[in-house]
Formats: C-alpha cells, structure tokens, sequence
C-alpha cells in the first residue's frame, strides 16, 4: 500500500478546494462535474480511501491516479509514477505537483521535441531540469511542457491541476 497522504498534501488538496472557481478557459474533461458552489462544505478524502484508490487502479503508461476531486474548474489527484513518462503540456491548465514520496528529475520549460521511432517517447529541448524530492513543489505554469526524464525508483506525488485565468 502507498503512503499517499501527509497532513501537508492534505491541507494542500483542502486549501486548493476552498479558493473558489478559477474563470474558464479550456472545456472540461467529459467525467468533470461543476465545481462545489462557494460556502459549500469542504471535499475531504481520507489518505486510507486514496491508498486503496491507487492500490486498485489500474495502471497506465508506469502511471496509477488516485482521484481526490475533479470537476471542470480544477483536477486533484495523487499520481503515482513507476516509470518516466514523455513530455506533456496541458492547454489552459496550470499544474502543482507536491511530490510526497520518491526522487526523480523533472524538466520544465523548453520545446516539446515528438520523436519519430516507435515506441519512442516525447522529450523536452532546452528546459530547466531540476532534481525533486519528497516534499519539494514544482508549479508548471499554463502551456509549460514537463516531463519527469529520471525517476530514482517510484514517485507518488499530489497534483493540483485548475484552469488558467484568461489573461
């Protein structure tokens, strides 16, 4: 079973709920429901459900998720990662990661470089890449590709996903 939760990531996910909507940008996925109306009570997931969650998923591309709340204004999960995964960026989307277990090497910034072999997985050119660790925090800014390049065995981290104030 994952230790998924600490009481920091808890009060994170809590925190990042209780904000309010962000204004829409991007259409939500089609399983996102409306974000809770404000003064409604706070979302609260238990770090056993969302271990047993992960521990249950099936996983896809080295990858488990463990959903905590998503709607069409924001998207929280706990990640769990065995393998590195290619370069992304999410459109209209702005991304926290709370790595709460694990180490590994994420890149940010730069060029999505799409490889033609097969099998072959999207990388990043010119990026700032960075060592994270149990605890640190990485904000992927709006359109920024990421891409965790080394992974120094399996990495469970929090991700806060929400829409992008249009600016």
């Amino acid at each position: 079973m994952h230790r998924c939760c600490t009481a920091f990531a808890c009060a994170t996910v809590i925190a990042a709920l209780s904000t309010g909507p962000a204004s829409a940008q991007t259409p939500a996925p089609a399983q996102a429901t409306p974000a809770p109306a404000a003064g409604s009570p706070g979302i609260y997931k238990a770090a056993a459900e969302l271990a047993a969650q992960l521990t249950r998923a099936t996983p896809t591309g080295g990858m488990t998720t463990s959903a905590v709340s998503n709607t069409d204004q924001y998207r929280v999960n706990i990640v769990h990662r065995e393998t590195p995964a290619g370069a992304v960026a999410h459109p209209g989307n702005t991304e926290l990661h709370y790595i709460i277990e694990g180490a590994g090497t994420i890149v940010t910034g730069g060029s999505i470089v799409r490889p033609t072999g097969a099998g072959a997985q999207a990388t990043i050119e010119n990026g700032v890449a960075r060592r994270v660790s149990k605890g640190d925090v990485v904000i992927v800014p709006v359109n920024t590709p990421h891409w965790y390049r080394d992974l120094d065995g399996p990495i469970t981290y929090l991700e806060v996903r929400f829409v992008a104030p249009v600016q």
